[in-house]
């Protein structure tokens, strides 16, 4: 049985939540006005159409229709509930609530999620204090040490150890209360496959805590310390763990990342750590996966640039060649950090020193095009015609992509200098190619747009009729003139003709029926509908004269009217014409014209 949180509280907690602060966790807003604006996050764009009002405490996407207040974000965004919304901003608020609204509230999968992320927690306080104060994370110390990592570094990152043992973690756990089949679940333990009972899944490895967005623990990644395979483990897929949509190290570095509009991306956690301690502290990395396009999207919301810092490798190159093209995809500047061959970024600051990595390394990125002019040219022969052919029409191919026409010319002069080539000649080639990969893009598009259902779909603007202009409007003054909305009750009564209008005029009126002053802000915060104050922050961010004259009022009033008529006289125009009785025909004229002359 739930236990109810008390309005008053949740009011102290909605006074208590500015919704940009919240909403900036996740995404990098602009002040222009009195407005933010940024990228919206529940669809994919290049330009920001998402914007956050300050004094009303809402949000309004113009491009997909997103909107609400601050609980609506966290409901559709982080997948809360209302209860775990009002848990969540009381938490950062430092609000207390009753004990009983823990314990009891959530659906029973919200409750074992809740369950999977305090086992992360414990484990998590496990492996550090295996590292730091036992005799048995001694092999994790060395490795530390032999790694160089700083006490600052193993405090910040809360880098643990995961002792030699099959059953560690699993007794400390269990000693605790936990189920072991949540614990499997989590991905911490393992269920073994000759007998019954569980292991630990992570065993004689460097511990590196995985956190999601908002700094809870949601997994591990397991640097091996001595012999055998693999070298790095990490969490399986879990409900509150997904690769492809968490980068390692955000929470902590996206302070820095927005402050700098600039994010680092490295390989893995092991270069985070290594570059925090050389003062890059906008460093973040994917998690053993290919750069999706979700992390660019994310990226994206949080910097517009993105330097990639991967190693030197031939695995490594070929990475930062798909990535590039990611975030690129996802509307980011993208630079690539030249990176010595044959060292990665912890050898790097290792040999060289962490002043010489900010700035021959990060603070001197090249273009993603010279990058992959140097890229394709690895393990070619150029003093071979063939080879040198084929590397010239990769880089033409290349070309076709840039956006930039001086870019393009920049390089394809470089091309004609180099081997001799006629510029005239390579510009055509390369027109010809950037024609060729148009046209098979708009193919691809729209085979795409065929056989994939996009989650959110583009809200795309059209003339509303005039009726629904009016109620819409009407419902913009009432928001802000408590007076006006009596006024109209006592007009129109509940003859608004489009539902979600009269649900929300029936919210407004309920709301001033208990003695509230106009305030969209404050009339936002009270509605729990989501549907409803998605609307209500749509309207609320329309722009209107302050005051309604009566003339205006009228013509409102006059165009909801009259559209049930309007509806009215069309079926009777239909019946009058399939009418095949003249008497009958004659009166439904009759009552067209006089239907007609109530509109004037």
């Amino acid at each position: 049985m739930s236990t109810r949180i008390p309005d008053e509280t949740i009011e102290q907690i909605r006074k208590s939540s500015d919704i940009v602060d919240v909403i900036s966790q996740y995404v990098q807003l602009k002040k222009q006005g009195k407005q933010y604006t940024g990228l919206c996050p529940f669809h994919g764009e290049k330009s920001p159409s998402f914007s956050v009002s300050p004094e009303k405490q809402v949000y309004h996407c113009f491009g997909c229709g997103a909107g609400g207040n601050v609980f609506t974000f966290l409901r559709e965004h982080e997948g809360y509930s209302f209860t775990d919304s009002v848990k969540y901003l009381a938490d950062l608020a430092s609000i207390p609530l009753p004990e009983t609204v823990y314990q009891s509230s959530g659906t029973a999968s919200e409750n074992r999620n809740t369950q999977l992320y305090k086992g992360h927690v414990e484990a998590a306080v496990f492996y550090h204090r295996v590292f730091t104060l036992t005799d048995e994370g001694k092999p994790g110390r060395e490795y530390a040490a032999k790694r160089e990592f700083t006490k600052d570094q193993i405090d910040q990152f809360q880098i643990g150890f995961a002792p030699i043992g099959w059953e560690n973690l699993s007794t400390f756990l269990q000693k605790k209360g936990f189920n072991p089949k949540d614990l499997v679940e989590a991905g911490l333990l393992a269920e073994r496959e000759q007998s019954d009972g569980v292991y630990d899944r992570f065993r004689s490895r460097l511990m590196f805590p995985i956190w999601d967005a908002q700094g809870k623990v949601v997994g591990f990644s397991g640097r091996l310390v001595g012999e055998g395979k693999p070298k790095y483990l990490n969490s399986p897929e879990t409900p509150i763990f997904q690769k492809n949509k968490l980068l390692y190290g955000l929470h902590l570095a996206r302070a820095q990342i927005r402050k700098s509009n600039v994010a680092v991306l490295f390989e893995g956690a092991a270069d985070v750590v290594a570059a925090w301690g050389a003062g890059v502290t906008n460093g973040v990395a994917t998690l053993g996966t290919a750069l999706t396009p979700e992390h660019a999207k994310i990226l994206r919301r949080n910097a517009e640039t993105v330097l990639i810092c991967y190693d030197s490798d031939q695995a490594g190159q070929s990475a930062a060649f798909r990535s590039a093209s990611v975030l690129e995809q996802a509307g980011c500047i993208v630079s690539i950090a030249n990176m010595p061959v044959g060292l990665d970024p912890d050898d790097y600051i290792k040999r060289y020193g962490a002043e010489q990595f900010q700035t021959d390394v990060i603070g001197n990125g090249q273009t993603v095009m010279a990058f992959k002019m140097k890229y394709l040219r690895q393990e070619k022969n150029l003093q071979d015609e063939g080879e040198r052919m084929v590397y010239i029409e990769e880089v033409l191919q290349e070309l076709a992509k840039l956006p930039r026409a001086i870019e393009r010319d920049h390089y394809l002069r470089q091309i004609a200098d180099e081997f001799s080539l006629s510029l005239d000649v390579l510009k055509q080639e390369q027109y010809r190619m950037y024609k060729e990969s148009k046209t098979t893009y708009t193919a691809n598009e729209n085979l795409e747009k065929q056989v994939v259902r996009k989650p959110r779909q583009l809200k795309h603007k059209k003339l509303l009729p005039a009726y629904q202009n009016a109620e819409r409007m009407l419902l913009v003054h009432m928001m802000n003139d408590e007076e006006l909305a009596w006024r109209i009750q006592e007009r129109l009564g509940s003859a608004f003709n489009v539902d979600e209008h009269q649900a929300l005029y029936a919210y407004l009126l309920a709301y001033y029926g208990k003695g509230n002053e106009a305030s969209p802000r404050e009339f936002l915060q009270s509605i729990e509908d989501a549907g409803i104050v998605r609307l209500a922050s749509e309207l609320s961010a329309m722009t209107v004269n302050v005051d309604c004259s009566d003339e205006e009022l009228e013509d409102y009033v006059k165009q909801i009217e009259n559209y049930p008529k309007r509806v009215l006289i069309e079926q009777k125009e239909v019946e009058s014409k399939l009418e095949q009785d003249p008497i009958a025909q004659a009166r439904l004229l009759i009552e067209i014209q006089q239907l007609k002359r109530e509109l004037s």
